[in-house]
């Protein structure tokens, strides 16, 4: 172990056990690492060793900054330099202001319109008592709070899911109307089955890939639920997925998603941009993943909820 570990990744920096890490911390209570420690089960010696290695600074300074960053967002308010100092733990205002000082390089009394302070790990006070983290700049754009990127990785991976709970149905089950003369949109037909809306979630990708990439009209054989079972369609959308992920996130990083596209397979022909292709895919796609988890709730098959923000914490 070096005695100065790299900074953190954002993907490290997400876990729960930081989490619990910053939460005893911050804790008010807490006001040496031994108290720290003991609210989080472990000895003062494997917390200092985790949050250093989690975060490249040791308790006792996160705290520290945490807390002077705290404060001059409070005194930016035009609260008192000894309330604060108070409040923040310091001994007296008289060695707050001078850690202040040594800190911002101006004395609390003339406060600047920032609060944050340089940190190893992009972690900072976020008012009123939250924490920021800042993303990496050279991260994947999924991870650098691209939200087009983070939409279709979560929809691929949701689907993904959905499938594998399907995998767990009867033929019969696959196939049974659970909603009978369910439509989503009208050219797509009637979606009474779960096999039926997977199968025409999976098979709008396609028809709408043939239309930016000018190739014929596709056809629905792949998908059709009376041919293929779930695990069939689960390959197939493998495929599909990551063709189509690949090809917004090529047109994407060249910057052409403001193109238009006229599309010649309807009738009569129509024009769309491609960024709006882009949402009335993702769009019905989340529609129909909440009617599959709904109409596998009533064949008896349970599913996460399909929340972005838990899939993010690997949770989903």
């Amino acid at each position: 172990m070096t005695a100065d570990p790299e900074p953190p990744t954002s993907r490290q920096l997400r876990r729960d056990r930081l989490r619990e890490l910053l939460d005893a911390i911050v804790e008010e209570s807490n006001t040496n690492v031994e108290g720290m420690a003991r609210s989080t089960f472990v000895s003062e010696f494997h917390f200092s060793r985790e949050v250093r290695l989690l975060t490249g600074e040791s308790p006792a300074a996160l705290r520290r900054r945490i807390m002077l960053e705290r404060a001059a967002w409070r005194l930016q308010r035009g609260e008192g330099v000894a309330a604060v100092a108070a409040d923040e733990g310091w001994s007296s205002a008289e060695v707050f202001s001078r850690a202040f000082r040594r800190s911002f390089g101006t004395p609390p009394s003339r406060v600047g319109a920032g609060f944050r302070l340089p940190a190893p790990n992009g972690l900072h006070f976020h008012p009123p008592q939250s924490l920021w983290l800042d993303s990496e700049r050279d991260a994947p754009a999924v991870e650098q709070g691209d939200v087009t990127a983070l939409m279709l990785a979560h929809d691929t991976a949701d689907v993904r899911y959905l499938l594998g709970r399907a995998a767990e149905l009867s033929k019969n089950q696959w196939l049974q109307d659970v909603s009978p003369g369910q439509v989503v949109l009208e050219w797509d037909g009637t979606e009474s089955s779960v096999g039926a809306v997977l199968g025409t979630l999976v098979w709008s990708k396609e028809v709408w890939l043939a239309s930016i990439e000018g190739r014929d009209f596709p056809s629905r054989s792949a998908t059709d639920p009376t041919v293929t079972d779930a695990a069939g369609l689960a390959a197939h959308h493998d495929e599909i997925s990551a063709h189509w992920s690949a090809t917004i996130s090529a047109l994407a990083t060249a910057g052409r998603l403001g193109d238009t596209v006229i599309d010649a397979l309807c009738d009569p022909p129509e024009s769309f941009q491609l960024y709006g292709i882009v949402a009335h895919v993702l769009t019905y796609s989340a529609h129909r993943r909440h009617l599959v988890r709904a109409m596998l709730a009533r064949l008896g098959v349970q599913t996460h909820p399909g929340d972005p923000l838990e899939w993010m914490r690997g949770n989903g």
